[in-house]
């Protein structure tokens, strides 16, 4: 039909509390979060027209990170700072093997801590050096 790369995103939410170390505002006390998960896919469609099922993906990121963060206490379960851009790191380490065939790849993700604000790591930036 066509060989065109395509990008898919799939969005989760999920609620967690947390408090940061080493920080002097109101964020140092516990408080909580409903983060917005978004996972950028890329790749050529397969037979079926498809870059991944949107069903399995949703599969991979519900095993490995929704039902791991959802309602915790995220100081409980990380050894780092649970800032945005800490979490955002973790999370494309976990996804990243189960979302890479010959087929597709993990693109990039972005995790929304607030309404407002984000933090994105894309594929380039996660392996980037330096």
């Amino acid at each position: 039909m066509h060989n065109k790369l395509i990008n898919i995103t799939k969005i989760f939410t999920f609620d967690s509390a947390h408090k940061l170390e080493n920080y002097e505002g109101d964020c140092k006390y516990l408080h909580g979060h409903t983060y917005k998960l978004e996972v950028t896919v890329s790749g050529r469609t397969d037979y079926r027209g498809m870059v991944i099922d949107f069903n399995d993906l949703k599969k991979i990121i519900k095993e490995k990170i929704i039902n791991k963060l959802d309602h915790k206490y995220l100081n409980d379960i990380f050894d780092f700072n649970t800032t945005c851009e800490n979490l955002i790191v973790w999370i494309f380490k976990e996804l990243d093997e189960d979302l890479k065939t010959e087929n597709y790849y993990l693109k990039k993700i972005r995790l929304w801590e607030t309404p407002t604000s984000y933090a994105e790591l894309g594929r380039d930036e996660f392996y980037h050096e330096g």
